[in-house]
């Protein structure tokens, strides 16, 4: 799993555990299989993509929310380093070069200010790709 897979999992599965109902938050969870199923009723294994969520994730609720209960204030709307830091993944530089060689980057990594800011589009508009509501001006600046 990619950088921008493990961030986005941690938004989506936050909304999940917000309004899913129990047993529904854990569809994505490891199952241990021991061979076929042995009752024929029960529901096949599929392997769905990880980011098909069953009707749009309001992104924005979901981070102003965790923004709301975070101990530090965190712009998230405008630095990837406070949106790592807010789903609690390591925001380093080196991990922001990591996730930008994820989101296949072309620019110089070791601009550190022009990356950050297309790193920022870039997770909004895939977020949006994948099944987000993401306001519009984040998909813009």
């Amino acid at each position: 799993m990619g950088l921008f897979d493990n961030l986005m999992q941690k938004i989506f599965h936050a909304g999940a555990v917000a309004k899913a109902p129990e047993g529904v938050q854990r569809a994505n969870a490891p199952v241990a299989h021991g061979g076929p199923a042995s009752t024929p009723n029960a529901p096949a294994a599929t392997a769905a993509p990880a980011a098909a969520p069953a009707g749009p994730v309001d992104v924005e609720a979901i981070l102003d929310k965790m923004a709301a209960s975070h101990h530090e204030k965190l712009d998230w709307k405008h630095s990837i380093v406070d949106l790592m830091k807010l789903v609690g993944m390591d925001s380093s530089l080196a991990a922001r070069k990591d996730l930008a060689a994820d989101l296949h980057y072309t620019g110089d990594a070791n601009d550190s200010a022009k990356m950050n800011v297309w790193l920022h589009k870039e997770v909004m508009r895939k977020l949006a790709e994948n099944g987000g509501k993401v306001p519009a001006d984040l998909l813009s600046h």
